[in-house]
């Protein structure tokens, strides 16, 4: 059934409406279609680049804290990148920093293709590559998040949240799944060329964007603005509760560096088998956000995030103790749906709790703790194992990641109580932040 509101939009009926995706943003704003166009191809070749780089590294040295300590190299500069790329995302033309940033990220996984084409390619040089890799994404990352908030109406972002997680996943499972099958067959080499080329289309689909200048005055990049961003962040507790939610999951709860252990040595795998424990979650949480039309009913978005990662942390612990290939994609799928439903609301309130001129350092804090947390987690996976065995280091994080969510829910009252109505309004700021992409790709309705 479907009906029409007063302004003419169709509405669908309440049972597909909770049950199906909202394509709402895509249809009404050009602009936020050409973005997630955009992200959509570059991310499935990122994604075979996340297997190919633990794969290798794997191959070369037979050890899971090696693996651990390449996703511990991309630590430092993804967390300085996060930080001045927030600034720099809030002062310059949003849509330029994607093109510029995205260029440099195909020269770099050039280099790694090239490295792999030499029979005992360099450990360092590798964690060098993944190291500038990280660096860069710090950059882009801010800019593409904080650009969402302006390209549609308020009552549709969390739709729009929901899309970006689809395209996340199903990246997170073509891109893996691919991977596998690539680096079996043609090799490492050509698993990142493709890469490459996804950037490069990638960069073609951004380019027809409309430009995206600052909202208005800000603090120019730098140690100041970043500060004035920090400083506005302690004034959000429900925000700063939904980063420290994310990085017990990811610290306690990923289990990615072991993966290639856990394939290739308990499950008797290869490289396919690799690339199905990668995707299996994305395959999970796309499920998950396929079926994401419920979450504009949902009132309490805080509540919402702490439930899906305690249900992350223990699906994370049950996988730990499968040794059966099929109950262990199950798990991983569980762990996937819940890992999108709390990003979907992780991002609905940083989005909402903050004004346009701030929304790129907050995101690049965000991207921070969403992108460092399974950094941090790779490398106490990855530890734990070397010295206990890859099932303890799976059962004892997710447990963990459980119990300490259930003792955040209950300390961090500004998050379990989060809604729409604590969500930043003008009141609160009386700069007016332009704004666009409504239907025609104009100006968004003024909020009220």
């Amino acid at each position: 059934m479907t009906t029409t509101d007063n302004q003419g939009r169709t509405e669908r009926g309440p049972v597909r409406r909770r049950l199906v995706i909202d394509i709402t943003p895509l249809r009404e704003s050009p602009d936020y279609r050409r973005l997630w166009t955009g992200h959509a191809i570059a991310i499935m070749g990122t994604q075979m680049t996340r297997v190919a780089v633990p794969y290798q590294v794997y191959v070369l040295t037979d050890s899971t804290l090696m693996v651990g300590l390449a996703s511990l190299a991309q630590l430092i500069p993804l967390m300085i990148c996060s930080l001045f790329g927030g600034s720099v995302a809030d002062a310059v033309d949003r849509r330029k920093l994607l093109l510029i940033t995205e260029g440099l990220l195909a020269v770099v996984v050039a280099g790694l293709a090239l490295l792999a084409l030499l029979d005992s390619p360099p450990i360092w040089g590798i964690f060098v590559l993944v190291a500038i890799s990280a660096g860069l994404s710090a950059l882009e990352g801010p800019a593409r998040s904080a650009s969402v908030a302006g390209l549609v109406r308020r009552e549709i972002l969390p739709s729009a949240f929901a899309l970006n997680q689809t395209l996340t996943q199903v990246g997170a499972i073509v891109g893996p799944a691919l991977a596998g099958v690539v680096i079996a067959a043609l090799g490492l080499s050509t698993t990142y060329a493709l890469n490459v080329v996804t950037f490069g289309l990638s960069i073609l689909v951004l380019s027809r964007m409309r430009p995206l200048p600052p909202a208005h005055a800000v603090t120019r990049p730098g140690l100041r603005s970043v500060i004035e961003g920090l400083t506005y962040l302690r004034s959000k507790p429900a925000v700063m509760g939904c980063f420290l939610a994310d990085v017990n999951a990811m610290f306690f709860g990923m289990p990615r560096a072991l993966f290639p252990a856990i394939a290739l040595d308990q499950l008797g795998g290869d490289a396919v088998t690799v690339g199905l424990l990668h995707a299996a979650p994305g395959a999970g949480a796309l499920i998950g956000a396929l079926t994401s039309g419920w979450v504009g009913s949902v009132t309490r978005h805080g509540r919402a995030v702490i439930v899906s990662i305690i249900v992350w942390g223990l699906a994370i612990a049950g996988f730990g103790l499968s040794h059966w290939l099929p109950l262990t994609l199950a798990l991983l799928m569980v762990a996937g749906v819940a890992d999108v439903v709390s990003a979907v609301f992780r991002q609905t309130v940083l989005q909402l709790s903050v004004p346009d001129h701030l929304r790129g350092r907050l995101s690049a804090v965000h991207i921070g703790v969403v992108t460092g947390g399974p950094l941090l987690g790779d490398a106490r996976a990855g530890a734990t194992a070397s010295i206990t065995s890859p099932a303890f280091a799976m059962v004892s994080g997710g447990l963990a990641s459980a119990v300490v969510m259930a003792f955040l829910g209950w300390r961090l009252t500004a998050l379990r109580r989060w809604t729409l109505a604590d969500a930043y309004t003008e009141d609160e700021d009386k700069v007016e932040p332009k704004v666009g992409g409504g239907r025609e790709g104009g100006r968004r309705e003024e909020r009220t």
